[in-house]
């Protein structure tokens, strides 16, 4: 039966069993001797035998003081031990005794007086090495000088895990008396603490013998009721020199503060890790929502439970930014983490949604005034200031919202909008090392999402200049059926340059045209404005293609060293033919009944702007019911596929003449477009009719 396991007494009662060496009396070895009323030796303990050097068949029967005392000293004991024997009363101290040996050495007394049953009167010595009990004396007293006067709280427990003793230091750590420790476990002595760790800990250092050292315990105890405390507890078990179990030591020490200063250091830690974690994870596009969303993401749930992106609609359009005392925020919501239907996420302005925010709410305090609103307890006369609506506020309260924190979003030293933040889940509320990295966060995305929302606005003045220059719809003609689509570059992609036309021409004649400006943004559309506006007017000279894509090089070399590629094409209905030029753009594809498509085989030319080189014009075959199909690059284009396995693919694609050509720019957009080419597309397919009789 181990320690731990062995039974307990009930308090108050002996502790019955058999007797194990290890006690303090076999540490002090002590020795008992009996002397008969002459000072004959009538008694003599085995420790006596260890003691004094004498066996019991040499000490019984003679004097005690001849036997054990120098002669100079027999007069002293022989007064010493008539005054016990008469009188009564104890005596002790040290006394030299000689030894079997020869040797003198000092001994510890303690002698009285015997009465047995018949009246007869004997006199009792204990005794024992004078040195063992001083060393034995000093120890003690050492040991409870160093217990009392610790400033570390100490304690004895016993194998069923009740208090022996306490020292002053774990009193006033407690806030128990010492008397009201013994004889009580830990349950019993500190209620309000959940003592089962420190139980276990206990439990299995009297089974195992080995020691638990600085394991904490937070909790509460009478002597600071309202406040948590943390505690590093040691265990380690008592036993005597025979090795037997007595119980357990603890000792416990307030770390409290240090406890609190490295849980602020690993919060400042976790601080610095989010903030690193947002440099890497904010910003990775140029998109304005995606931006807002990812400055969201890292917010939830290391800072908030639930996150809100919104911008003042003011800014998102490229107005000032400026609000007055008594003026409505108009926001425009652009991000909501977590989006998983909790009534606190219904209750904040879906993405993309435009809201008005009266000039009482806390975020449009934090908009106007540049600074960061905190509401660390909210309480339900705040839920109306925080939400936009009667609505709002009533979700916000059946969602449990207990603590509310707006950051501005500024940047280039202009207010864009706001972080907002609430906790529902988390229970603590938000402090200021929150705020700090609230504004961090704020600060650091701010500049990401400027950044994105002036790309954007450019992009979208690229866009709808571009979208303005190509045609609405090609003109109907009786010659020719026509489709057409224009896809621009991904969200993330400047505007290209990208162009096609069909222009009516004199006796029943159709200019097809398609072209790319390299580069992009709004240069590259301006561009392709002047280069179809100066196609337009050289087509209505019906120059031969070749001849015209001359005239736009040279047009094209006066644009700003401008560089472009373009496929002309002159469709004649009576003839049935098409003269093709092409000036370093990708060929036409030329899809015909009952054979399989092809690529036209024209000379390549150089891309218009380069000068100096002569262009060339081919006549291919166009009868009712063939089509040609006009591209850009972006629509073949991939970094994993080579050219010609696109091309063929473009191909493969186009195996039914009959299909609609509406049908057809689908089937091409949806299946060739790679989502990895960040490029516009430009598209247009021809087909001959017959001509009307």
């Amino acid at each position: 039966m181990s320690a731990a396991e062995a039974p307990v007494p009930e308090r108050g009662e002996p502790v019955l069993g058999p007797v194990r060496p290890g006690g303090l009396l076999d540490v002090l070895g002590v020795a008992s001797v009996v002397l008969d009323t002459t000072g004959r030796i009538v008694l003599w303990s085995p420790q006596a035998e260890e003691l004094f050097g004498y066996s019991a068949g040499e000490a019984l029967g003679r004097f005690a003081a001849r036997l054990m005392v120098q002669e100079q000293h027999w007069e002293l004991v022989g007064k010493l031990f008539a005054d016990v024997m008469r009188t009564g009363q104890s005596w002790a101290g040290g006394f030299p005794v000689r030894h079997k040996d020869g040797s003198t050495r000092l001994v510890e007394f303690r002698n009285m007086r015997l009465l047995d049953d018949r009246g007869e009167v004997y006199a009792l010595g204990l005794a024992a090495d004078q040195s063992t009990v001083r060393r034995l004396e000093q120890d003690v007293a050492l040991s409870e000088r160093m217990v009392k006067q610790s400033p570390i709280g100490y304690a004895v427990l016993d194998t069923g895990l009740r208090y022996v003793s306490v020292n002053p230091a774990l009193e006033k750590i407690n806030g128990v008396p010492a008397a009201d420790h013994v004889g009580r476990t830990l349950r019993e002595v500190l209620p309000l603490l959940n003592s089962e760790p420190m139980l276990a800990d206990a439990r299995r250092v009297l089974d195992t013998g080995v020691p638990v050292i600085d394991n904490t315990l937070v909790g509460r105890t009478p002597a600071d009721p309202d406040e948590d405390h943390t505690w590093a507890h040691s265990l380690y078990r008592l036993e005597d020199a025979m090795g037997n179990v007595l119980g357990v030591a603890v000792t416990v020490v307030d770390i409290t503060e240090q406890h609190r200063a490295a849980l602020q250091a690993e919060a400042a830690r976790n601080r610095l890790a989010v903030i690193a974690d947002a440099s890497t994870r904010i910003g990775t596009t140029l998109e304005l929502d995606r931006t807002a969303c990812e400055l969201a993401e890292v917010a939830v749930p290391e800072l908030a439970d639930v996150a809100a992106v919104d911008l003042l609609d003011s800014v998102v359009e490229g107005r000032p930014s400026t609000l007055g005392p008594s003026e409505a925020a108009v926001i425009r919501a652009l991000a909501v983490r977590p989006q998983d239907g909790s009534d606190a996420v219904r209750a904040a302005d879906p993405p993309g949604l435009i809201a008005r925010y009266a000039p009482d709410r806390l975020v449009t305090e934090c908009v106007r005034s540049g600074e960061a609103v905190l509401v660390p307890q909210v309480k339900d006369a705040d839920l109306p200031l925080i939400a936009r609506s009667a609505e709002a506020a009533d979700l916000l309260g059946r969602a449990g919202l207990h603590s509310y924190l707006a950051v501005p979003l500024i940047a280039r030293g202009e207010v864009l909008g706001a972080l907002d933040l609430k906790r529902t889940r988390n229970p603590e509320p938000f402090g200021e090392d929150d705020v700090v990295l609230a504004r961090e966060l704020a600060a650091r995305a701010a500049v990401q999402i400027d950044n994105a929302r002036w790309y954007q606005n450019a992009r979208n003045t690229a866009l709808t200049l571009q979208r303005s220059l190509l045609p609405s719809s090609p003109p109907v003609t009786t010659a020719l059926e026509v489709a057409s689509r224009y896809q621009p570059a991904g969200a993330t992609s400047e505007v290209g340059g990208d162009w096609f036309d069909v222009i009516p021409l004199e006796g029943g004649k159709t200019a097809l045209v398609v072209g790319d400006v390299m580069g992009s943004g709004i240069n590259a559309a301006a561009t392709m404005g002047r280069l179809r506006t100066a196609t337009t007017t050289l087509a209505a000279l019906d120059l031969d293609p070749a001849r015209l894509l001359e005239h736009l090089d040279k047009t094209t070399s006066d644009l700003d060293h401008s560089i472009a590629t373009c496929v002309y094409a002159v469709h004649d209905p009576h003839l049935r033919q098409c003269r093709i030029a092409n000036a370093g753009h990708l060929p036409p594809a030329r899809v015909r009944q009952g054979r399989p498509p092809e690529l036209l085989d024209l000379p390549t030319g150089v891309p218009l702007g380069v000068g100096g080189v002569q262009f060339s014009t081919v006549t291919v075959d166009f009868e009712p019911g063939d089509e040609l199909v006009f591209y850009t690059d972006g629509l073949v284009e991939t970094r994993c596929h080579s050219l010609d396995e696109r091309l063929d693919f473009l191909l493969s694609l186009l195996d039914d003449p009959a299909r609609p050509l509406e049908e057809t720019c689908d089937l091409l957009l949806r299946t060739l477009h790679h989502p990895d080419n960040h490029d516009d597309v430009a598209l247009l397919i021809a087909r001959a009719q017959h001509l009307p009789q």
